[in-house]
Order: structure tokens, then C-alpha cells, then sequence
């Protein structure tokens, strides 16, 4: 199960391989945040249909058929790398991975649940940021090491990925796990939905889209803002996505840890702090003498953002018990802000450089501080 986790991580390669095509193809940032926007465009598709989905075939199968299609989508990239075809592969593995987290943590719910589910969803967010910070060294690796034999350049990370998916795939396959029935009532789409009526399943949904909004938007933008403001290339810029996953790793494993011991709140309110202090520090200082401050900066909102999800989420389920599913389903669609916040934050990029994508980040970090008070104790 934890290496389905793994398998979770490989969308977050969109944020290193938008750069690498926009810098193939000549994009501006509006046309090349489309790529990740478009990825998590499909998760406010999927992600309701796919609660239904576990209601029929159940939640292991679904992870199977979502593995399945983040394998596909890994293939494609190995032909040919235009602009449509990049947006086909992108597509698919937004739908992959939209089904695959709307099953996925669910499936966690049947062999760990109570006060140890956050704690142990936030081990799976750990075991899947490893897969996140690896991508940009594959994609540098394959960008500067000689490898014609290939032809793949950068994209070498696709083939490599995919080989990890299918394996995925077979190994969980052989598993056998104990679900619980399926509610037979199950609501449809539409009553799914309706829960949104509820304040606190709103307040979640919100934090979802802020959360996953800051994930993605620093993911694309870090190194940006060491390319405008350092002047670094790419290649050695490229090291700013993987210090925000290598510090997302930390905050995850520490993170599993740490919430056995001290409060969901207590964790939550330091961890979205230390997100809009990051904020505020890289858009105070416009032009830092050292990229060591950026750095810092980028530290900081990795390890911030790295026990949100898992806490969030968590909170939601425990909050809706009888109705597991389509909460899930619901949170994941909460992932479209990886959609919202990228296109928002090109466009801001394209008027005022990338002190604007940060403002529009900063909004979310705001949000996330104000939602520490509805988090129960």
C-alpha cells in the first residue's frame, strides 16, 4: 500500500516538467502553467464519480484501475514531447491520480482508523514526497548526463516512473485487504455534493484547494523565482522543487511522529505559520543578496505544507464516518485548487513577475491560519 503511495507522488512531476517544456517549447508562464493546472482540472471531474465507483467495485479495485491509468499516462511522453501530446499525458495522469487519492486513503481507513489514521495518512504523504523531491534529480540527470541511445533527455523520469507504477500495480494486486461493506444507500452525485451544505465539510473542502494550491504553485514557481531574481539557469534552478519535497519528506516523517504525541490543532496552526511567514519573506525581499534566503524560504513552506493534507483530510472523514466515500470523494475534488491557483498565479507572474504568483499563494497560507481554530482538539 505504501508503495501505491509512492505511486501517488509521480504527479507532482508536473511542477519540474512544466519548466523543462516550457523551456523546449518556448511557452510563456501562462501558456506552461496550463500543464499542472490541467492535471488537477480533472480531479473536479473524477473525484465525486470515483467515491460512487468505490461504492460498486470497491476500494482496492479502484487503486488497481487508477494505477493502471498513471502507467499510461507515464508511456505516452516516451514518443514524442509536442505541446498536445504533453497535454494528453498531463490529462491522464491528473485522472490516474484523482482516482488514485480518492481511493487510496480510504483504503488506509480499513487497517488503521481513530486518532492513528492521521498520523498514519501522513506516513503514506511522506512515503509519496519521496517520489515528489526524486523527479526534478531524474529530470536533471537525464537533462545534463549523455544518454543518445535513448533520445529522452529529461524526459528519462517517464519510462522509470511508469516501470514503478506497474509494479505497483502487481504487488497490491496479490494483497488481499479486508474492506468494509459499501453503504448500500450510498447517495449519488448530486446528495454527494450536498454535503458541501455542511460548514465544516466547506471549510475542509477550502483548505484542500488551498493546500494543494500551495503544493503546486511552489512546485512551478521556485525555481522561477531563483531564475528571475538569481539569475540561475535551469538546470541548477531546478534544485529549489526537490529542496521543497526534501523538506516535505522531513515534515511528514517527523510529521507521523509528531502528531502521536502533541494536537491535531496545536501542529496544524505552527505548520500554516510557518507557510505565511515563507510568504511574507519572499515578497518583502524582491531582489535577496544570497539564494540561501530563497532557500530558507522554500524549506520552510515545504515542511509547512507536508501534514495539512493528511490532517484536513482526516478531519473530514472522522467528522462523516457513515459517509467515508463521498467525503473522500469531496476532498479530492478539493485538489482542483492545484488547478485555480497555478492559472491565477501564471497570469499575476505574467503582469508583475513572480512577486505576483507569491501574492496569490499568500492568500491561501492566510486561509489555512484562519481554519487552525475549527480544527478539533
Amino acid at each position: 500500500m505504501m508503495l501505491a503511495f509512492f505511486t501517488m507522488g509521480f504527479v507532482d512531476l508536473v511542477g519540474i516538467a512544466s519548466n523543462y517544456v516550457q523551456k523546449d517549447l518556448a511557452l510563456a508562464d501562462s501558456q506552461a502553467n496550463i500543464l499542472p493546472s490541467l492535471v488537477f482540472f480533472w480531479f473536479l471531474i473524477f473525484s465525486v464519480p470515483t467515491g460512487m465507483l468505490m461504492n460498486r467495485i470497491g476500494r482496492k479495485n479502484t487503486v488497481l484501475l487508477s494505477i493502471a491509468i498513471t502507467a499510461v499516462s507515464l508511456i505516452i511522453p516516451i514518443f514524442a514531447s509536442s505541446y498536445p501530446v504533453m497535454l494528453v499525458s498531463f490529462s491522464l495522469l491528473g485522472i490516474g491520480n484523482a482516482i488514485m487519492q480518492t481511493s487510496l486513503n480510504p483504503l488506509v481507513s480499513n487497517i488503521v482508523s481513530g486518532d492513528k489514521l492521521a498520523s498514519t495518512l501522513t506516513f503514506g504523504q511522506f512515503v509519496k514526497a519521496i517520489a515528489s523531491f526524486m523527479a526534478p534529480y531524474i529530470a536533471m540527470w537525464g537533462a545534463t548526463a549523455a544518454i543518445p541511445s535513448l533520445g529522452l533527455d529529461w524526459r528519462v523520469l517517464f519510462p522509470i516512473y511508469a516501470l514503478i507504477a506497474i509494479l505497483a500495480a502487481l504487488l497490491l494486486g496479490i494483497v488481499r485487504i479486508d474492506e468494509a461493506p459499501a453503504d448500500a444507500q450510498a447517495s449519488g452525485i448530486f446528495g454527494c455534493l450536498k454535503l458541501l451544505g455542511k460548514p465544516f465539510v466547506l471549510l475542509c473542502f477550502l483548505g484542500i484547494m488551498c493546500h494543494v494550491g500551495i503544493d503546486v504553485g511552489t512546485n512551478t514557481t521556485a525555481p522561477k523565482i531563483l531564475m528571475e531574481r538569481l539569475q540561475f539557469s535551469l538546470d541548477n534552478a531546478a534544485f529549489a522543487t526537490s529542496l521543497y519535497f526534501i523538506f516535505r519528506t522531513i515534515g511528514c516523517f517527523s510529521g507521523s511522529y509528531i502528531l502521536r504525541k502533541v494536537s491535531n490543532r496545536l501542529f496544524f496552526g505552527i505548520s500554516a505559520l510557518l507557510i505565511l511567514a515563507a510568504m511574507i519573506g519572499l515578497a518583502v525581499v524582491a531582489q535577496p543578496q544570497s539564494h540561501i534566503f530563497i532557500y530558507v524560504m522554500i524549506a520552510m513552506i515545504g515542511y509547512g505544507n507536508s501534514n495539512i493534507f493528511s490532517i484536513i483530510f482526516s478531519q473530514a472523514l472522522l467528522h462523516e464516518p457513515e459517509r467515508q466515500n463521498e467525503v473522500s470523494g469531496l476532498m479530492i475534488m478539493g485538489l482542483f485548487g492545484g488547478t485555480v491557483f497555478p492559472l491565477l498565479m501564471g497570469f499575476a507572474s505574467d503582469l508583475i513577475g513572480t512577486l505576483g504568483a507569491v501574492l496569490v499563494m499568500m492568500v491561501g497560507a492566510i486561509y489555512l491560519s484562519l481554519f487552525t481554530f475549527k480544527i478539533s482538539r
